[in-house]
């Protein structure tokens, strides 16, 4: 199961430097059902793995002009406000057990999988319709995009997910930004919200294995190297619906796992 995991680990690289999102959807399932990571630590473990991946990636979109960091800025900082909000003061509070039905109990982990599958199901529907006609206004509405911000922050420190398939389209309608730079920037901000996420973490003492963290990681920079040269070639656009429908099956296998086995 190991091997099985390391390796889609590069598929976590490949989808963030291809579509710029997608990454922590995948890397929450992987931790959990084939490395065997416990779902609250497998939060932790995910800001650090896609916030580690993203930081390499944003820097070839860097490199290509596809950066656009005012923003970025202004979609992160009110990101990393909601961000330490749930990691430091509700997250932890939330108990391991939450109630039980007759001899059912419902616990925290459960929590975690169930709604983070729900996530993938909706991030799924949105990879799969047909994309809209970009709308474009003649100037950034920055007041909307930090609150669009402020809301991605919550969904990444609840679940450890990066929020790229809420970033994309918000740096597109509310920033103006085509694909390309819509993807580059949002990788930026994945590694901002990702880094202050895991370090919020390490403040509060969450107990980390850096030799499996680095270990994932690797794998996952080889898939965001192959991702990044490939989406020189490669409409990443086109990508999502096919990427979206793999999601959908694993939303629903989660669902499926964690309710009836």
């Amino acid at each position: 199961m190991e091997i099985a995991g390391y390796l889609a680990s590069i598929i976590i690289g490949i989808t963030l430097g291809l579509i710029g999102g997608g990454g922590s959807i995948l890397t929450i399932p992987i931790l959990v059902y084939l490395f065997k990571v416990n779902p609250d630590q497998a939060t932790s473990y995910s800001l650090f793995i896609v916030g580690l991946t993203a930081m390499s990636g944003s820097y070839s979109h860097y490199k290509m002009g596809n950066l656009k960091l005012k923003s970025a800025l202004y979609f992160a900082l009110p990101s990393v406000i909601s961000i330490l909000i749930i990691r430091e003061v509700i997250f932890p509070k939330i108990a391991s057990t939450l109630f039980s039905v007759a001899s059912y109990t419902v616990s925290k982990d459960f929590l975690i999988m169930i709604i983070f599958s729900v996530l993938m199901i909706t991030a799924a529907f949105s990879m799969i319709r047909k994309n809209q006609p970009e709308i474009k206004s003649a100037q950034t509405n920055y007041l909307q995009l930090s609150l669009i911000g402020f809301l991605v922050g919550i969904v990444t420190g609840f679940l450890g997910a990066g929020g790229g398939f809420l970033i994309i389209p918000a740096l597109l309608f509310f920033a103006n930004l085509p694909m390309k730079q819509a993807v580059g920037t949002s990788l930026l901000i994945i590694s901002i919200n990702s880094a202050i996420g895991f370090a919020g973490d390490l403040y509060i003492g969450t107990p980390i294995n850096y030799t499996f963290l680095l270990s994932v990681s690797a794998m996952a920079f080889i898939g965001m190297f192959i991702g990044s040269r490939l989406s020189t070639k490669i409409d990443g656009t086109k990508l999502k619906p096919l990427f979206g429908w793999f999601v959908l099956v694993m939303g629903f296998y989660i669902i499926a796992k964690e309710v009836l086995f």
